[in-house]
């Protein structure tokens, strides 16, 4: 099989395009024909051999892929089933989707949802399953969009752009903050109502409290950005915190919290039960407008994913990457 293959030496990680024996397949009882797979940040991560997600090497990275089943002893999976897989960290604990097979436990595949096609669900991927599950967050934490205003960080990424997209159609007006003024007419396609510059967001005020401004936030962005936010939340405003990309650690006070009852609710989509997780399948199935796919997906193969991991490191990925594995 062909596959994408990191190896390290002298403490440096390099990949290359090698031919696999099917035999080094790691153990799992279901083998996938894999068709697409996608790019995530943590794709970009492991790619550079940062943040020591993989320990061990040579390694296949791909957090995400789908495929046919080609051959299964679970009793879940039979040949020819359709199926996806996004997290239980397949990609760095485990070989993943950067190949042309990929053997996985059975219990880790959800069925290809009916009427998506096989490249729009690598289209969502686990970047769009975290912005789905953090809209879910939201909505079980109260939200409505009667309540407000709703910021969305890193909007121009993939992340942001899926949950940008949702929001609008599920009638909420959405704030969408990015960094590339080149990207401000995408972003109002999507559906945002106002588009924000990074940077009026990117540093603290040093107060406590601001005004009032979010009902909610999706956040993948971390670091200052989201110390920034809290103060600005309306009371009982809620952040789902789903990434790190302006960095890990948070300086904030706790005053937010305290006196207008703010929340931060993190948001899994690695080890997400497996309920949730067809939920979220069928809700983006629904709500994730179709006629999006288009302008937020771009094709790559194999062959290109080398050169994209540092492009998404550096925030200069819009939208989505969909990965052909076979070309």
């Amino acid at each position: 099989m062909r596959a994408l293959v990191l190896r390290e030496a002298a403490g440096k990680v390099a990949g290359a395009i090698e031919e696999v024996p099917e035999s080094q397949l790691p153990p799992g009882d279901v083998t996938v024909a894999v068709q697409y797979s996608t790019l995530n940040y943590k794709d970009g991560l492991i790619l550079g051999g940062l943040g020591r997600l993989v320990r061990q090497y040579p390694h296949v990275p791909g957090v995400d892929f789908v495929g046919t089943v080609e051959a299964s002893d679970s009793p879940q999976w039979k040949k020819g089933d359709a199926v996806v897989l996004t997290g239980w960290r397949v990609g760095e604990m485990q070989w993943g989707g950067y190949a042309q097979k990929a053997r996985v436990s059975g219990d880790w595949l959800v069925p290809l949802p009916a009427g998506l096609e096989p490249k729009n669900a690598m289209a969502i991927g686990t970047a769009g399953l975290t912005a789905m599950l953090a809209v879910m967050a939201l909505e079980r934490h109260g939200l409505t969009p009667a309540g407000g205003e709703i910021l969305v960080t890193g909007a121009a990424g993939g992340l942001g752009s899926v949950a940008t997209a949702i929001l609008a159609k599920l009638g909420y007006s959405v704030g969408a903050s990015t960094g590339r003024a080149a990207l401000h007419d995408y972003l109002t396609w999507l559906g945002a109502a106002t588009v924000i510059d990074r940077a009026a967001i990117a540093t603290p005020s040093g107060k406590p409290l601001d005004a009032e401004r979010w009902a909610a936030c999706i956040d993948s962005v971390g670091g200052s950005t989201l110390a920034a936010i809290l103060p600005q939340m309306k009371h009982r405003g809620a952040v789902a915190s789903c990434g790190l990309a302006g960095g890990m650690k948070l300086e904030t006070t706790v005053i937010p919290f305290l006196l207008r009852g703010v929340s931060i609710l993190g948001i899994d989509s690695v080890a997400c039960p497996m309920a949730e997780r067809k939920q979220a399948w069928a809700r983006l199935v629904r709500d994730l407008p179709a006629d999006k796919f288009e302008a937020m997906v771009q094709m790559a193969g194999l062959s290109d994913v080398l050169r994209l991991g540092p492009e998404i490191l550096a925030g200069r990925v819009r939208g989505r990457i969909v990965i052909d594995v076979n070309r």
